[in-house]
């Protein structure tokens, strides 16, 4: 019979998982399992995020541990923001991308959900595998009575 040792390696890389095969003989049969391959630490366990979410959503999101980025200027940050999230202005994005997790979801906000549309597509063109901007903003935000602090 001819081994199927090359596809199961082939199969279990593409899938980014671990393949586990075990003989059908005794424990005295010669093994023919194929060597695992690692699951990924980190981002390849993560599924994809729909384009947008609600502010319902991401406040979910958000309690459950994923990582917000805020894109609005210092000025509007200062102003209001969530707590707990990530200010990088939109301008400075690409240049910091170090800044931002890969192995977490990731929710953008900005003020009404133009520019964090914007850097939801430049993350998932730099490869982050779990990235959503939130519609409406902070402004839908602050109107759903979500909290909000100011200052820096």
């Amino acid at each position: 019979m001819k081994s199927n040792r090359p596809l199961a390696a082939v199969i279990a890389g593409a899938l980014g998982g671990v393949l586990l095969l075990s003989g059908c003989g005794g424990a005295s049969a010669p093994s023919t399992a194929v060597p695992a391959v690692p699951v990924a630490a980190g981002p390849m366990s993560l599924a994809p995020l729909p384009r947008e979410i609600t502010p319902e959503e991401a406040q979910k999101k958000q309690s459950t541990g994923a990582f917000v980025l805020d894109v609005r200027e210092p000025s509007e940050w200062e102003e209001f923001h969530v707590s707990n999230t990530k200010l990088i202005p939109l301008g400075q994005l690409e240049q910091r991308l170090a800044e931002i997790p890969r192995d977490r979801e990731v929710v953008i906000v900005c003020r009404s959900g133009n520019r964090s549309g914007q850097a939801r597509d430049i993350l998932l063109k730099s490869g982050y595998p779990s990235v959503t901007s939130m519609a409406g903003g902070l402004l839908s935000w602050r109107s759903k009575g979500f909290p909000t602090v100011s200052g820096k």
